[in-house]
């Protein structure tokens, strides 16, 4: 297997300023280029590129996985198990309301991940995954 390399999202936000702020301090990442209607962070080693607009999200956007719905359209980062956990820790310590609580998926199954998602400022959902061994992301 190839090693991976970063990916680059750029996406709408409604609140530039409160998501910028929320990446920045709430999340940790570590801000890049800007302007006056974008922003590029680095999230755990991509290039995220938030820019001033409209929303992404619709009132019915949802999907349904494990019998759970989940936010639609929605984007994360899978996480080494332990940074996964710190991630939980530092999100209860900052007060951060979880949209879905943190919860082991699929379990006893191939693809038995841990998830979590939250809302970020701007009308973004964003879904945090771990598994205990990484060869494991795209068993079936």
């Amino acid at each position: 297997m190839r090693a991976l390399t970063p990916f680059h999202l750029a996406f709408p936000v409604t609140d530039l300023a409160a998501a910028a702020a929320f990446f920045e301090n709430v999340l940790g990442c570590r801000r890049g280029r800007e302007a006056d209607t974008w922003i590029d962070f680095d999230l755990f080693g991509h290039q995220l590129s938030l820019h001033q607009g409209r929303s992404m999200m619709s009132d019915s956007g949802t999907g349904a996985v494990d019998n759970t719905s989940v936010p639609m359209p929605h984007f994360g980062v899978v996480l080494a198990w332990d940074d996964w956990h710190a991630l939980v820790e530092k999100l209860r310590r900052a007060s951060i309301a979880f949209r879905l609580e943190p919860q082991m998926r699929f379990e006893g199954e191939p693809g038995e991940q841990g998830t979590f998602f939250v809302d970020a400022p701007g009308d973004v959902a964003l879904e945090f995954k771990t598994f205990r061994d990484f060869d494991r992301v795209f068993a079936s």
